[in-house]
């Protein structure tokens, strides 16, 4: 009888360990689509690389105090002025204008802020809407003279 539960126990074993081989060869055959985010997420050291990339620019006019403003160093215009950076408390966006309006490029909240809503365009005006604990962040932005400008929300 001894022997017999030393032989299930040893065979419970050696199925567990077998599976658990076939399950860590399985994970790192997938890769990272298994845990990483497909779509894109970047971290915030990404988004700071790219948004230092581009040349640095004075705010444009119109900007709401409190609303929205281009990023520091690093907020400018990429495609021959039609593309902007614009950060909030909640996260930072960018947009650009084109022949069909003002669309969102891209957004990415801070941390611990999430994106509630979006209107990407392209339109006459797109927003993001970031919240999280510290509070709801709203950027609308526009086309004014070929330039995405950020304005309050009518």
């Amino acid at each position: 009888m001894r022997r017999r539960w030393f032989l299930v126990a040893a065979g419970w074993l050696a199925t567990a360990a077998v599976a658990t081989l076939i399950g860590l060869g399985a994970i790192r055959l997938v890769g990272d689509s298994i845990s990483g985010t497909p779509g894109g997420v970047r971290s915030q050291g990404e988004i700071a690389r790219a948004l230092a990339a581009d040349p640095p620019s004075s705010a444009p006019a119109g900007v709401p105090a409190g609303t929205a403003s281009p990023t520091a160093p690093g907020s400018a215009p990429a495609d021959s002025g039609s593309r902007r950076s614009f950060a909030t408390g909640g996260g930072t966006a960018v947009a650009e204008c084109a022949p069909a309006g003002v669309r969102l490029v891209s957004w990415a909240p801070r941390q611990g802020f999430r994106v509630h809503d979006v209107d990407r365009g392209p339109d006459d005006d797109v927003e993001v809407r970031f919240e999280g604990a510290a509070g709801k962040y709203e950027l609308k932005v526009r086309c004014l003279g070929g330039e995405p400008v950020a304005v309050e929300d009518d």
